[in-house]
């Protein structure tokens, strides 16, 4: 790279770069890394800021309201970045009964939620026909629900576990209700951080044939990145390059979810994390790498509402769920909550137009004038028993 330095404070090089992607060229992974890496910050999300304002020139940004029902903690998986699972037999395991997933599901509906992410542990006890009662069940009940749940990692286990390949399974799985995958599973794709951190779970590769053979059959996902659980900056840019790929093959990954490790009451503990600039950069780059994923959501949960609503500032375009439920994250220690109210704020302090959305991003009400916002103090989100006491957000 030539020393020649720009007004913008970045290498001529790198700036010749990120005016290309800024105007909606495609740019290599080596590229993508040297902006990760080298691009000043400010010009870095402006950049990324100008690629989501050409896709969304209304500047509406997102949010939906649903139910992560996380249905068993017992699993044989074993990550050591997660705080949520027991092995089998264990005291402290459990699964829910379609009863309790039910009435948690008429719950969701009683409170405006559209979608249901059911999402839990690889327990060797539950089979492909339990999935399917489960999921028949919820759409006989709640047509109206959106059933966006279940990952790659889960469909690996779930079809070791009733002897059929990934075909027969996510096709036995769409029969019975689910509309479309969740990005679960993912983490990282990357061979050697990958094992690192999950040594029994499948690899990254396999990830993406469950999701890409999903897509071939007409179900599409969404696609998501842990960050922060000690890869290296190229590691993180080679999960963006593995992502596009199959994406440039099937176009089936809705939107793109990068999130950080929490840290706590994991075998991790915290030796590795990932700074809020590290995730700002990190969304920035997704939305110049990604010319083929139209959605980028910021992580309010992770990295707490601050830094979520400033990801609207650097390329995304959806702040996420208000989340009536979750268990997984929050027992690693995110201790981020919120309420409709504060999501529809956070948006509009950005100099966005707040939209509720639905699963496929279409917006079901546009909340143009803040005079008619809506008021109803029981859409918050859920702080689950299990993680560590409530702190206030900055």
């Amino acid at each position: 790279m030539t020393e020649q330095r720009d007004r913008g404070g970045g290498d001529r090089e790198v700036r010749l770069v990120l005016d290309r992607a800024a105007d909606g060229g495609r740019i290599s992974p080596e590229e993508a890394l040297a902006l990760y890496t080298g691009a000043p910050l400010h010009a870095l999300g402006m950049a990324a800021d100008a690629v989501r304002h050409r896709r969304y020139p209304d500047d509406i940004a997102t949010y939906i309201i649903d139910r992560n029902i996380n249905y068993t903690n017992i699993c044989v998986t074993a990550c050591k970045f997660c705080a949520f699972y027991r092995p089998p037999k264990h005291e402290e395991g459990w699964t829910h009964s379609l009863e309790e997933i039910l009435r948690r599901c008429g719950e969701a509906v009683d409170l405006g939620a559209t979608q249901i992410m059911l999402q839990g542990g690889h327990s060797p006890d539950l089979g492909i026909e339990w999935y399917e009662r489960t999921f028949s069940a919820i759409k006989a009940a709640y047509p109206v629900l959106t059933l966006h749940s279940l990952g790659g990692s889960e469909v690996v286990h779930i079809a070791r576990t009733s002897g059929l390949d990934f075909r027969t399974a996510i096709s036995r799985l769409h029969a019975a209700g689910l509309d479309s995958f969740a990005g679960a599973g993912a983490e990282i794709l990357v061979g050697r951080a990958r094992t690192a951190i999950a040594p029994l779970k499948e690899r990254g590769e396999v990830w993406l044939q469950v999701m890409e053979t999903a897509h071939q059959l007409g179900v599409e996902s969404t696609a998501t990145f842990m960050m922060g659980t000690g890869e290296s900056n190229a590691e993180r840019i080679e999960h963006l390059r593995m992502v596009r790929d199959v994406q440039d093959r099937t176009g089936g990954f809705r939107s793109f979810i990068p999130w950080t490790y929490q840290p706590e009451h994991n075998h991790l503990r915290g030796r590795t994390q990932a700074t809020t600039l590290e995730y700002l950069r990190l969304v920035a780059v997704a939305r110049l790498f990604f010319d083929n994923i139209a959605h980028l959501q910021g992580s309010w949960l992770t990295t707490g509402k601050a830094a979520g609503q400033l990801t609207l500032h650097f390329g995304a375009d959806d702040l996420g769920s208000v989340m009536l439920d979750e268990n997984v994250v929050s027992s690693a220690g995110a201790r981020h909550r919120s309420n409709r109210q504060e999501l529809i704020s956070l948006i509009r302090s950005a100099g966005r137009i707040p939209a509720q959305r639905d699963t496929l991003y279409g917006h079901l009400v546009v909340h143009r004038d803040p005079a008619d916002d809506p008021v109803d103090d029981r859409v918050v989100s859920h702080f689950s028993s299990t993680a560590l006491p409530l702190v206030t957000a900055s």
